[in-house]
């Protein structure tokens, strides 16, 4: 009796040596296959086992089909990237260089609820956007406050300063 490995990296088996001429035969086994005898340790490509080389001898050079299609077909979802944590995280970018804050603060609001969506949908990735959105936006947001309380402060001293000239 043996065991086999098919191309879709499942165990089949135990099988007798017939089933697994059978198999050579048909094309579903290989001398690249891995066998393991019973009571064998190991597992050894099918070619090692002497009990086979005639087998093997008479079978086509066309690779072997796997023993299970359903692995083949099986492909990995590519992965979404969140639509609005990319927006939020532009919109904060865009918000350094103009518009006083205002881009800064849609990324702001774009990159939280990206977050919250997120949450909800694992499968999509831009996590790491979204966070780095929130963290310029409200970085670019402090920095124009900063500057409008310093232009405010200015023009009210300013102010101050012409009304006591005037008097």
């Amino acid at each position: 009796m043996y065991k086999i490995i098919g191309a879709d990296q499942k165990e089949y088996g135990p099988v007798s040596a017939e089933e697994l001429r059978q198999w050579i035969a048909e094309g579903r086994a290989n001398a690249q296959s891995r066998v393991q005898a019973a009571g064998s340790p190991g597992w050894r490509t099918l070619s090692t086992f002497p009990e086979f080389a005639a087998d093997l001898g008479r079978i086509p050079a066309t690779p072997p089909p796997p023993l299970s299609y359903a692995a083949a077909s099986y492909r990995e979802p590519s992965r979404k990237t969140n639509g609005l944590a990319i927006a939020g995280f532009v919109f904060s970018l865009l918000g350094i260089p103009c518009c006083i804050g205002v881009a800064s603060l849609f990324g702001l609001v774009f990159s939280i609820i990206a977050l919250l969506q997120l949450r909800r949908r694992p499968q999509q990735s831009g996590r790491s956007l979204a966070i780095a959105g929130i963290f310029i936006s409200v970085l670019t947001l402090l920095f124009w406050l900063a500057i409008v309380v310093y232009m405010a402060n200015s023009f009210s001293q300013g102010a101050d300063w012409m009304s006591s000239d005037q008097t």
